[in-house]
């Protein structure tokens, strides 16, 4: 059988997120943010859990950046805490938190590894939410000076950065559905959260041209393109509904396509964002890559299923004969590739592209002995979706890199520790790492000794 492998250069990494895996909440000079705030809050988090320690990489980002080495990875997504560089969210900037992360950037460059920094995932500082947080215009401004701060401190010496990491989620899931911080129960509210994120990057974008930096900047969105249930003209019409709202609603903007308010007048209960055509202009500051947080793809139909409420935006997400992960989603590895191409045609192939997240998380034991954690579905996960990504490179797809979910165990948002996406399994009483048979895999696609 032929051996099938990636293009000489294509960048694999792992990625995480500062809240999920730093703890030190408390430590050097860093103030909360809406996620310390949301999880000490009953009832928000499974089992009470809090990233106050999570994975303790504040202290051990040596030790795991030793496992990225020991695996062939050659890039870390990263994100910076906003409440460790700037604890008020403006003002006085926090020099022990820009050493932290000089120090980890170089220790990344010690080991080889390229430095993919995050500047937003999530992690807002409650200061500025207190005041509204993306629910108010000014918090566009502050993110913008934070991320001048940012190119500032660390400069040439990031490779590669990103503004957002999925602003649906920061905004429907942070102001529209509750789920996430800051927990607020506002659809309309979540639309213009949605607006106010855009906007900030946008700002964000026009600083970073100011400065004599060459790395490529981006913006990475959780897109949906699902697929209709059945072959009609119903079902076809709600896969358009949920396109627009999850993933028109983020991509257009960036596209000089404005915002896709088509269906907002048959919501009575959704209020269109204010929009300023300056705005439009600063969002559609040209990026140069696009990331792609993948992990399934849904069936969408006109109709509810069986008990369940009619929906006021007319799409359902409905039941399909693929097996689940622990997270209840869909294993869909050719919608991976139907996403890929549909972006490429979309953006008419001018933006490289880069998968900045793909995972699944597995219900993962230990060995007996406490020496391994054998993880075959998440194996077969890992290697089914690589194969949908390279038969995209292979059908003209300009997918650059590929970034596993994620390096290790962490606090994974609302399901606090109950749900395991790493490649290294966390004991999180010992804090000891011990790779997964998934990292060894992993290990062995870089080489290009495994097949896809």
């Amino acid at each position: 059988m032929k051996q099938r492998t990636f293009p000489q250069g294509f960048l694999f990494g792992t990625a995480t997120a500062s809240y999920q895996v730093e703890g030190a909440v408390g430590e050097g000079g860093r103030k909360a943010s809406i996620w310390d705030t949301f999880s000490h809050t009953p009832g928000t988090v499974t089992n009470g859990d809090t990233g106050d320690i999570a994975v303790d990489q504040y202290h051990r980002y040596k030790d795991d950046i030793a496992l990225m080495k020991a695996a062939g990875f050659k890039a870390y997504r990263f994100s910076i805490a906003w409440p460790r560089i700037l604890p008020e969210g403006r003002g006085n900037v926090n020099a022990e938190g820009i050493a932290y992360y000089r120090n980890l950037i170089d220790e990344l460059h010690a080991a080889g590894i390229e430095a993919v920094a995050t500047l937003y995932h999530w992690d807002l500082p409650q200061d500025l939410e207190d005041t509204g947080g993306w629910l108010n215009r000014d918090t566009a401004l502050r993110f913008a000076e934070y991320a001048e701060v940012c190119y500032s401190a660390f400069g040439s010496s990031i490779d590669m950065w990103i503004t957002l990491n999925e602003p649906w989620c920061a905004a429907v899931l942070g102001y529209g559905t509750g789920l996430h911080a800051p927990g607020k129960h506002d659809l309309s509210l979540a639309w213009q959260a949605g607006y106010n994120l855009l906007y900030a990057h946008g700002l964000a974008l026009q600083r970073y041209r100011t400065h004599s930096l060459n790395a490529p900047i981006g913006i990475t969105l959780n897109i949906e393109t699902p697929r209709p249930a059945v072959s009609r003209a119903e079902d076809r019409e709600a896969v358009d509904k949920a396109m627009d709202m999850k993933t028109r609603f983020f991509l257009d903007p960036l596209l000089s396509k404005g915002f896709p308010l088509r269906h907002f007048a048959s919501y009575p209960h959704l209020s269109p964002p204010q929009i300023n055509r300056e705005d439009l202009q600063l969002m559609a500051e040209k990026i140069d890559f696009l990331g792609l947080n993948y992990y399934y793809e849904h069936a969408i139909s006109s109709v509810p299923q069986k008990g369940e409420k009619p929906h006021p935006e007319g799409f359902y997400e409905v039941a399909s004969h693929h097996a689940t992960t622990e997270m209840g989603w869909p294993v869909v590895p050719q919608g991976l590739y139907r996403q890929l191409k549909w972006v490429t045609e979309y953006t008419e192939g001018s933006l490289p592209l880069y998968i900045t997240e793909n995972g699944c998380a597995v219900a993962d034991e230990l060995s007996t002995d406490g020496s391994r954690c054998h993880d075959p579905e998440r194996i077969a996960y890992l290697r089914s979706h690589l194969a949908s990504a390279l038969d995209a490179i292979e059908d003209g797809v300009p997918l650059k890199g590929y970034f596993a979910w994620s390096l290790i165990d962490n606090f994974e948002w609302a399901f606090g520790y109950s749900r395991r996406f790493g490649l290294i399994y966390a004991d999180y009483a010992s804090q000891e790492r011990i790779p997964k048979d998934s990292y060894y895999y992993m290990r062995e696609v870089i080489a290009g000794s495994e097949s896809v």
